[in-house]
């Protein structure tokens, strides 16, 4: 099983950019579904992105569709999220989570490996 530790969040402002990491310990990285999901206060967790394990096809929730690109390097065991054209409403805790199982799911309870989070906050 993999252990996974979220950087780069940050304050910025809006319209600004961040980019996060992901660092995946354990030689099976390459075989689990990566996603990112954010937790704001008061509210539901809830899927950013997906990435597959087999073919890089990846999946945006439509709040951030255009603006954040997900994206993995499987030699450095990292998975990245660059995210662009940043709102205020984009301020969260985000995650980084892995699913054993490979269901292509924006489902955070069919993740079963999470990192401890990363805050980003973005001011008007």
């Amino acid at each position: 099983q993999v252990q996974l530790v979220e950087s780069g969040g940050g304050l910025v402002q809006a319209g600004g950019s961040l980019r996060l990491s992901c660092l995946a310990s354990g030689r099976t990285f390459i075989w689990y579904d990566m996603g990112w999901f954010r937790q704001a206060p008061g509210k539901e967790r809830e899927f950013v992105a997906l990435i597959r394990w087999n073919d890089d096809n990846s999946y945006y929730a439509d709040s951030v569709k255009g603006r954040f690109t997900i994206s993995r390097d499987n030699a450095k065991n990292t998975v990245y999220l660059q995210m662009n054209s940043l709102k205020p409403e984009d301020t969260a805790v985000y995650y980084c989570a892995a699913d054993a199982a490979r269901r292509r799911s924006a489902s955070a309870g069919d993740y079963n490996t999470w990192g401890q989070g990363t805050q980003v906050t973005v001011s008007s």
